[in-house]
């Protein structure tokens, strides 16, 4: 009989013990050495009751954020899921089919360009050998792609099947591997002298992303597979396109086969046939008319109702900040990476509060300026009905000039 243990309670309590020691400062190997020592594997599924565990009994989520890589590589090559037989997620198409191709391209842009390029800049101080890491770089910015389907694809599903935690703790790394890439892009020049520093930030960065692959082969796509009814790999399926793809072509269309009674209902449903006109105060539109007149206008709109459930979003032709349907019925705090969800909730707060009416930010992202602003929604009779996201490339207004009193 094998002295691994079995009994779910002591092996939680266990595992939770080995994290918690990891917290304390303990050493990595000696942790990593009574692991393989008491277990033989551990399942996707209790990594992420852990994690909410001990967020429930008051660890920070940025502490388990900070704690996420450490105890990815505790675990791994001891997680169940890896040694599973082919799986549906095989299927071309499918989402996890499709992350899992942008993980390989990502390893291979890795592997095969970043590396090489920066070992060549580091011993041979060549201008060609900063300009092809410069391209390797911009290439890899790209990324924020794969995590944004991440953020609104599949993490509002394990929010609505009550898996909070892994998400929270998921988006703050993917947040400081974007911070840490935009460091480094915007310093390679006041980095030519130092080129060390240089590769360690790199190296570091590198790694990070590393785990993340890992985090998500390994926990995050299990626990979607696990979680996830057919109907709800539709609506993630038809997100993906929306978002975009990171260092890989487009993918085949995909559904699931032999979608059951569970299959949620579609998001969006019209209760009135398509004729049927729908009256306001200043006038009526149809159903139709009214949903192409909101997705015309030049700028985003989101509805955050009062209970702060996200209940509608216009879909123009060229969004600022992705949106899919499965952000439908998702609370906003969880729209949003963890270290500015308290403003997110400050904003909500004044708004129901009557404090505000609105609150504005501006942004620079490339060549956009983007103006984002937020309104209170209110009754005649001042009664806190939601909150209005409209947010704007407003660079092309910024560059006007003088009149333009004809056609062009």
């Amino acid at each position: 009989m094998s002295e691994l243990i079995n009994n779910s309670t002591q092996r939680r309590r266990q595992l939770e013990d080995l994290i918690r020691r990891l917290h304390d400062g303990a050493p990595f190997e000696e942790v990593k050495a009574d692991f393989e020592r008491d277990f033989g594997s551990v399942a996707a599924t209790e990594i992420a009751d852990l994690e909410q565990a001990l967020i429930r009994e008051g660890m920070p989520v940025t502490e388990v954020q900070r704690l996420c890589d450490v105890h990815s590589a505790v675990f791994r090559g001891s997680i169940e899921e890896i040694h599973r037989p082919v799986d549906p997620t095989q299927v071309p198409g499918h989402p996890i089919h499709t992350l899992r191709r942008e993980n390989e391209a990502l390893e291979a842009l890795i592997a095969d360009r970043i590396r090489p390029h920066l070992e060549d800049y580091v011993g041979s101080r060549s201008q060609s050998a900063l300009m092809a890491l410069r391209e390797d770089l911009t290439a890899l910015a790209r990324i924020d792609l794969h995590y944004s389907k991440k953020e609104n694809l599949f993490f509002p599903f394990l929010e609505q099947y009550g898996i909070t935690a892994p998400p929270q703790v998921m988006w703050g790394v993917d947040d400081e591997i974007r911070e840490a890439l935009r460091d480094i892009r915007s310093s390679l020049d006041s980095l030519e002298d130092r080129r060390q520093v240089l590769r360690e930030k790199l190296e570091t960065l590198l790694t990070r992303i590393d785990e993340m692959v890992f985090k998500e082969e390994n926990i995050l796509f299990p626990m979607m597979m696990e979680t996830l009814k057919p109907g709800d790999w539709s609506v993630v399926a038809s997100g993906i396109g929306e978002i975009g793809f990171f260092l890989i072509d487009g993918v085949p269309e995909w559904q699931p086969a032999g979608l059951t009674q569970d299959t949620p209902p579609a998001p969006v449903e019209a209760s009135a046939g398509p004729d049927a006109r729908i009256q306001m105060p200043s006038g009526q539109m149809s159903l139709e008319e009214l949903t192409r007149v909101l997705d015309t206008l030049p700028l985003d709109i989101t509805f955050v109702d009062a209970d702060d459930t996200v209940r509608y979003f216009s879909q123009g032709n060229d969004r600022i900040f992705a949106r899919t349907l499965s952000v439908l019925g998702r609370k906003v705090s969880n729209c949003h990476p963890p270290k500015s969800v308290h403003i997110v909730e400050q904003i909500v707060a004044d708004f129901k509060s009557g404090r505000k009416d609105h609150e504005d930010f501006w942004i620079r992202m490339g060549e956009r300026m983007v103006y984002i602003r937020y309104f209170a929604v209110r009754s005649p009779q001042g009664t806190y009905l939601g909150t209005l996201e409209v947010t704007q490339d407003i660079a092309p207004i910024l560059e006007l000039e003088g009149e333009k009193r004809l056609m062009s």
